[in-house]
């Protein structure tokens, strides 16, 4: 009973492969078991191993929420957008200006997780 509840959470309801030059892009909707619906978007390259003398695929995998939706479909839309014209959007100004977060000398990986946990709780405000 519970691996066919396993089954459905993983269970694809809808699945687009995009070829892009040499990366396949996948984006999968899935349900969970309480029926909420998800996106994955799976980035593959087809890479060679050179000790193994064989091709494998690597993937990076990124899952997206319905609550998320508007927010992921605005950011890109505003970058694909700049891309394009040039343009900054109307309310580029009103984020958190990104940084580099880069070791500076006698600064520790903890102080560095400290300053990007405060960037990104700043990105929701």
């Amino acid at each position: 009973m519970m691996e066919e509840n396993e089954m459905k959470e993983r269970e694809e309801l809808f699945s687009k492969a995009v070829k892009a030059g040499k990366r396949t892009y996948f984006f999968d909707v899935k349900s969970t078991k309480n029926d909420e619906k998800y996106i994955t978007i799976t980035e593959s390259k087809r890479r060679f191993d050179e000790g193994l003398q064989r091709f494998f695929y690597e993937k990076h995998k990124i899952f997206l929420y319905k609550e998320d939706f508007e927010k992921v479909s605005k950011g890109l839309s505003d970058a694909i957008k700049y891309i394009e014209t040039g343009e900054y959007p109307a309310d580029y100004y009103d984020q958190p200006e990104p940084r580099r977060f880069e070791a500076a000398e006698g600064e520790s990986h903890s102080e560095i997780d400290s300053a990007i946990d405060k960037w990104f709780d700043s990105l929701d405000k």
